[in-house]
């Protein structure tokens, strides 16, 4: 079967927010092809649905952090504080949206929570390995510390690519400044 949505797409569209994976609700609508008023019009007709540990609401500076992140409404902002879902609201949606396509991209959603939990389990083993190698090793040549440093930095997860919206100034070969747009 063919999947209705990749599921590096639905990775990327997971963060860590307050120390959980969560997903935004207007990432979440644009997975279901819906506007984000309409699923937030679902989840309030729903709300005894969504306990806090299911779904919450983000705070102003949260929204600050992220800024860089979102594209603003007419009025030059956000209207609302984005709404943010754990893994459990993720699923809870597909109750309360009940169309093909919500419980077709529900099913995405939650093997990108799993494929990102695995891989997380699989850095916590290999990086216990690696300290145990590091402490058999520790008294030996400093090149084997420059090799596990190494190994470590290659475990890290690189940063998210930032999106650019709108125009930026730009210098040319001769100095001058121009204008050019992104494209995202």
């Amino acid at each position: 079967m063919q999947q209705l949505i990749p599921i590096e797409r639905v990775q990327n569209k997971i963060l860590q927010i307050r120390e959980q994976k969560v997903m935004l609700d207007r990432d979440l609508a644009e997975l279901y092809g819906i506007s984000t008023k309409q699923l937030n019009q679902a989840v309030s007709r729903n709300l005894d649905r969504f306990p806090s540990d299911f779904m919450f609401v983000l705070a102003s500076d949260e929204v600050e952090s992220l800024r860089s992140q979102f594209v603003t409404s007419n009025r030059g902002g956000l209207r609302y504080l984005p709404r943010a879902f754990t893994e459990e609201g993720v699923a809870m949606l597909s109750s309360v949206l009940r169309s093909p396509r919500a419980v077709q991209v529900n099913i995405q959603i939650m093997r990108a929570f799993v494929k990102m939990r695995q891989m997380l389990a699989g850095n916590k083993e290999l990086a216990v390995k690696i300290a145990e190698l590091e402490r058999k090793y520790e008294k030996h040549d400093g090149q084997i510390k420059l090799v596990f440093d190494a190994i470590r930095q290659l475990m890290e997860p690189p940063p998210a690519p930032r999106k650019k919206f709108g125009f930026q100034t730009g210098r040319d070969e001769t100095g001058s400044t121009k204008a050019r747009k992104h494209a995202s």
